[in-house]
């Protein structure tokens, strides 16, 4: 890899040992991937937050470095944590788990890292230009990131998206450049799905298994999807989708995703894949794991928009809920939820608004909890092996059965 003379200085070590291990992480990864050079970024989005995931190992990390005094370069956010900040002893969450998660936050906000934990950070404050390059650590939000607002991100691990953060820079590689952007398999309802078609939201999570199973880590084409005229919450529900079942980072839709609507991104000559009604039955199929009722109600994975929350406040205005519901977000949407009177109706009915987590990174298994329904594709595919949990996938209004 090419460095710059201030690179190099790094490198050797001139500015202390913590930017020399961040900028030696970033020239590994380069020399791997055959990166030619580092290029500055806009943003950093870190992962590797719930104490859950990270155990002790992860926590002794970074309390080393915020020791330090080290500051991140670029703007900079945080993924969710295993529990609410503010209200873990309600939720059922363990004190010494409770401890533990709270330092390692304070190791990230020691760090000048913004602590609003979300996986939705396009929806805070942490939103990217077209064509700008970040360093995004979490799946869905790499997905949205490179696919809805055309940005340009590698799916980083937690330690990577953190280096950048700190050094503001990241290898020049993989979906930094134009060739790598380029699809790989066209996606293609059939008619009679179009034509049937009812709105489910939950139908782009299932979408997003299939295709992402049959992609793996490819750059999937959508050609006629926005005749089905999805909303970002359904693009969201899609990248997501693909990114648990797959590995898919950016995917191109027609009339709908950034980079189509300014470049060539098709190739014909590439595989096409006919996506068919029984083929979205399968899919459902699979995602459902039980027919028993569930324990715990989970919405909001990747985390809910205000729209998603008030629908749920409507579905739940004067009724009472059979089980436990979770309706995830961040703090800034939650506080927004506050205000517009959509806790209060939830709450009533017996649910929570539970902001900084989500139902996979908290230790919900810990917590009683067997059998979780969810309108997430993502959810779906992460709660049996992450929670040993059992699945009931559906939509919104088919799982939360008010009375």
């Amino acid at each position: 890899m090419y460095l710059t003379n201030e690179e190099e200085k790094i490198l050797d070590g001139e500015y202390g040992e913590v930017l020399r291990r961040c900028i030696n992480l970033l020239v590994s990864l380069g020399d791997i991937y055959g990166a030619e050079k580092l290029i500055p970024i806009s943003s950093a989005q870190i992962s590797g937050v719930s104490y859950k995931t990270i155990k002790d190992i992860g926590l002794e990390f970074l309390e080393d470095l915020a020791k330090e005094d080290v500051k991140v370069k670029v703007y900079s956010t945080l993924n969710p944590a295993g529990m609410d900040l503010d209200l873990w002893k309600e939720l059922g969450i363990n004190e010494e788990f409770a401890k533990k998660q709270l330092r390692i936050i304070d190791a990230f906000k020691k760090m000048g890292i913004e602590i609003g934990c979300t996986c939705t950070p396009y929806l805070t404050g942490n939103l990217p230009k077209f064509g700008e390059h970040i360093s995004w650590a979490e799946s869905s939000a790499v997905s949205f990131a490179n696919s809805v607002l055309g940005a340009k991100t590698n799916r980083e691990g937690g330690p990577a998206a953190l280096a950048s953060a700190i050094i503001g820079k990241t290898p020049y590689y993989g979906y930094h450049l134009d060739e790598n952007r380029r699809t790989t398999h066209i996606i293609e309802l059939d008619e009679n799905l179009i034509s049937n078609f009812k709105y489910k939201e939950s139908f782009y999570g299932a979408l997003g298994y299939l295709v992402g199973k049959i992609v793996k880590n490819g750059v999937p084409y959508f050609k006629n999807l926005y005749q089905l005229n999805p909303k970002n919450d359904d693009l969201k529900s899609l990248g997501a989708a693909m990114a648990a079942s797959g590995g898919v980072a950016l995917y191109h839709a027609e009339e709908l995703t950034a980079e189509c609507k300014v470049k060539d991104v098709v190739d014909d000559k590439v595989e096409k894949i006919i996506v068919g009604v029984e083929d979205i039955k399968e899919a459902y199929e699979n995602l459902n794991t039980t027919n028993d009722e569930p324990d715990l109600i989970c919405i909001g994975c990747p985390h809910c928009s205000l729209i998603e929350i008030k629908k749920i406040a409507e579905i739940l205005k004067d009724k009472k809920l059979d089980a436990d519901l979770w309706v995830c977000c961040s703090l800034h949407i939650k506080a927004m939820a506050d205000r517009m009177g959509y806790t209060k109706i939830i709450e009533k009915a017996g649910g929570r608004v539970v902001k900084d987590t989500c139902m996979v990174v908290s230790p919900i298994e810990d917590l009683g909890y067997k059998n979780v329904a969810t309108n997430s594709g993502k959810a779906a595919v992460y709660l049996p092996s992450f929670c040993k949990s059992e699945v009931i996938f559906g939509d919104v209004d088919e799982i939360i059965k008010g009375r």
